[in-house]
């Protein structure tokens, strides 16, 4: 059964819809069909994000097919996505919006 979503074929986080405690491994469902599954490194809470894949500092974290952030530092797949890895780049993001 799946313990966590992610919506589109670009996203690189999944959200958790239940708790997951660190070393569980985190299924999901790619909207293609095809199933998926990674250990987290963490726990992650209910509502929050994990890695599905590396992502090197610098890159875009993409959740909901949407640009939300860029890693402040290298998160490995299973790592927790929040405050302490993804810079904000809301001001980008509206200049983006605005083209």
């Amino acid at each position: 059964m799946d313990n966590a979503v992610i919506i589109e074929a670009k996203d690189n986080v999944a959200v958790a819809i239940e708790p997951i405690p660190a070393g569980v491994r985190a299924s999901f469902c790619y909207p293609d069909g095809k199933q998926r599954a990674v250990n987290v490194r963490e726990d992650i809470a209910i509502y929050h994000k994990f890695a599905v894949c590396d992502i090197p500092c610098g890159s875009k974290i993409i959740k909901y097919g949407e640009h939300i952030g860029e890693a402040s530092r290298d998160i490995l797949t299973g790592e927790h996505v929040h405050v302490h890895n993804v810079a904000s780049v809301r001001e980008n993001l509206e200049k983006e919006e605005s083209l």
